[in-house]
């Protein structure tokens, strides 16, 4: 456990999955790209009677193992293994909408967001 643990910016790792989880917010708001996208997966925009919970919660966790994964590079000095890590990731998830068959639009907005959630997580692992 050491070895993920040992000299990680945990500040940074929090506040990066935070806000990487409120740029999501924007990301996919009318103001941005979520009405072209929520076409593109098929989805209505404003119809759900309730916050989905479940997702979000899944969508927190996940950004903040992402940016525990930035911090464990960040402390290593292996930078790069995170720009692998995003660049498979992003394939694989775009690969998974085109199965989906997602729109273009809607797999190239959600890789958008992938590589803006680990821009962000990178640029707040440099400042603190």
């Amino acid at each position: 456990m050491g070895e993920i643990a040992s000299g990680v910016n945990w500040l940074a790792v929090i506040l990066g999955a935070v806000v990487s989880f409120l740029a999501g917010w924007l990301w996919y708001s009318p103001k941005l790209f979520g009405p072209k996208w929520a076409e593109g997966v098929g989805v209505e925009m404003g119809t759900a009677n309730e916050m989905p919970v479940g997702a979000m919660v899944s969508q927190i966790v996940g950004l903040l193992l992402l940016s525990w994964f930035v911090g464990v590079t960040a402390a290593a000095g292996m930078l790069l293994t995170v720009i692998l890590g995003t660049i498979a990731f992003a394939l694989l998830g775009y690969s998974g909408g085109m199965f989906r068959k997602n729109s273009a639009y809607a797999r190239v907005t959600d890789l958008g967001y992938l590589v803006c959630s680990v821009v962000i997580m990178i640029i707040i692992q440099g400042l603190l």
